[in-house]
């Protein structure tokens, strides 16, 4: 049970204070292997959902887009090509560590200038009101302390008529919910351990999921922030969801 001075890191509680701190040093420890990581969570099927996401995304030449927790930069990198020249991507990341292997990584793929790179709490977004005309954050809202605060965060700089997209591990349809366990706490910890020696960052890792909020709270959660037009769509049998909403 939560009060207002704890909150929950994975299975545990800790202090609310605390949270911000302990996720870094998990993200901080994979950092150099969390495209590794995203391949042993998914078995490689990410990739699909951030192309569905993308698709959907109806980002157009010369806008500007926010790309929160943006990791090692797989959706800035397609932003990047969609926007253009004219157009802006910030990738932002609360955790050095992950902004800069994302801004390696970027870099040696030869794309740089329409990319800016801010390290950045997604609580307290250091942007002006109005500025971006799409907002993602892919897989790193459950890692958020006060998703509420983050949620209202985005909508004070997305620009009227700009959509957000939460693209997020969230509920599984019910039979599926024993084999989805089974890979989560027993499977992927033992692949943790044996391809990056880091079994209790991957147990945390699926614990997140399990605290994050099942599609239609979420979707309470953006409409209580003041998105509009609030929907979400499941994919892989509810595994993951994309919500998306818009300012008005």
């Amino acid at each position: 049970m939560e009060d207002n001075n704890t909150t929950h890191f994975g299975f545990k509680q800790v202090p609310t204070s605390e949270k911000a701190k302990h996720v870094a040093e998990v993200f901080h420890s994979v950092a150099s292997r969390y495209d590794l990581m995203n391949d042993l969570m998914s078995m490689g099927i990410h990739r699909f959902w951030k192309r569905f996401t993308l698709h959907n995304s109806n980002v157009r030449r010369g806008a500007k887009v926010l790309d929160i927790a943006g990791g090692t930069g797989d959706l800035t990198a397609k932003f990047a090509d969609m926007v253009g020249s004219k157009g802006k991507v910030v990738l932002a990341d609360i955790n050095a560590s992950m902004l800069n292997v994302g801004r390696d990584r970027l870099t040696d793929l030869g794309k740089s200038g329409n990319i800016e790179y801010v390290q950045a709490n997604a609580e307290t977004l250091p942007f002006p009101d109005n500025t971006f005309d799409c907002i993602t954050i892919a897989f790193g809202l459950r890692n958020v302390t006060d998703k509420d605060k983050a949620l209202r965060s985005m909508l004070r700089v997305l620009k009227p008529g700009g959509k957000l997209m939460v693209l997020e591990f969230s509920q599984p349809v019910s039979w599926l919910t024993p084999i989805y366990d089974t890979y989560s706490f027993k499977v992927l910890p033992a692949l943790g351990k044996l391809f990056t020696n880091d079994a209790e960052s991957y147990r945390y890792l699926a614990e997140s999921i399990r605290m994050h909020p099942d599609q239609t709270s979420l979707k309470k959660m953006m409409e209580d922030a003041g998105f509009e037009r609030v929907d979400f769509m499941n994919m892989s049998a509810g595994i993951v969801a994309l919500h998306s909403g818009y300012k008005f």
